[in-house]
């Protein structure tokens, strides 16, 4: 197995880290893929991701970060995030001297992988995007003025509980597989990062309260974008919306889960994600998932 490894840099003065999981040798002369490059929501940082090791570590090497405003890194200059995040990723590209790469963004993560790819589509193989969170209605966003009053209040319990209940569907009526040990791992999270991080509070706020740029289309890079069918941030139908803006990209639902997918559906997140990187046909992607509402889950073209 190999050694993972941790490398430091700093963008515009601010520090962070990324970490690179090399491919396993012992897989044998497998067809391989450009390195994977993994950004997550605000608190998924480098060690967030062992699904992904997993299921890619065989056939790329796994590289997930803690960017600014993220986990051990420092927090975020005061001002618009996105240039800074954006140059953090391109830092982390050219330091693993790879030509390009393959380039997975989930939640907050798919606004920040969807704008380098604008900016640098040559230097993106492939892109998946998951969770987008293309347009966010008032009623979360009321779940999230309150969590952020809680906060301001020092109520860390009641900030986290109404969080991590903003990011959730918890309507009985709709199945949502794990949906009770997704909700109590993501409360136990904003938990975990308010006390272990000293400008953890400021990253959950502007996480929580950004308004992120999805227009603009892109072309010239394949994509694919993924929702839980009971994603209650942004509707799949909205996400469909937004796919529809990549050229040529592809777009998929998955049963029984909602924003929280990539916790609820890990395996099977991780197994579509790596069959898109290695080139192999999404329409038998259904096979790898469960059945909704009595028939497979399909993989649709997004006509742009």
């Amino acid at each position: 197995m190999p050694e993972e490894i941790i490398r430091s840099l700093t963008v515009d003065g601010v520090r962070f880290a990324y970490r690179v999981m090399p491919r396993d040798p012992a897989a044998g002369p497998r067809p391989g893929t450009e390195p994977v490059l993994v950004i997550g929501g605000a608190l998924q940082g480098m060690f967030g991701w062992p699904q992904m090791d997993d299921h890619l570590g065989p056939l790329a090497d796994v590289v997930t970060a803690d960017l600014p405003g993220m986990g051990t890194a420092d927090p975020l200059p005061p001002g618009p995030s996105a240039p800074v995040l954006r140059a953090a990723v391109g830092a982390i590209v050219d330091d693993l001297g790879a030509p390009r790469i393959n380039l997975f963004g989930f939640s907050y993560g798919a606004a920040i992988a969807f704008g380098y790819a604008q900016h640098h589509p040559g230097r993106v193989a492939r892109l998946v995007l998951g969770g987008v969170p293309v347009h966010i209605g008032e009623e979360r966003r009321g779940y999230w003025h309150r969590a952020t009053a809680a906060l301001a209040e020092g109520d860390a319990e009641r900030f986290a509980s109404l969080a991590a209940d903003g990011l959730m569907c918890l309507d009985p009526e709709r199945p949502v597989h794990r949906r009770e040990l997704a909700r109590r791992y993501v409360r136990r999270s904003f938990l975990h990062a308010l006390t272990h991080s000293a400008h953890a509070a400021d990253s959950l706020r502007r996480a929580l309260g950004d308004r992120p740029d999805f227009s603009g289309g892109l072309s010239g890079v394949p994509a694919l974008v993924f929702a839980g069918e009971h994603d209650t941030v942004t509707s799949p139908a909205l996400q469909r919306e937004f796919a529809a803006t990549i050229e040529g990209s592809r777009f998929l639902t998955l049963p029984e889960s909602d924003h929280w997918v990539v916790l609820e559906r890990s395996d099977e997140v991780a197994a579509l994600v790596t069959r898109f990187f290695t080139g192999r046909p999404l329409e038998h992607a259904a096979a790898l998932l469960p059945h909704q509402h009595g028939a497979p889950a399909g993989v649709e073209a997004s006509p742009a």
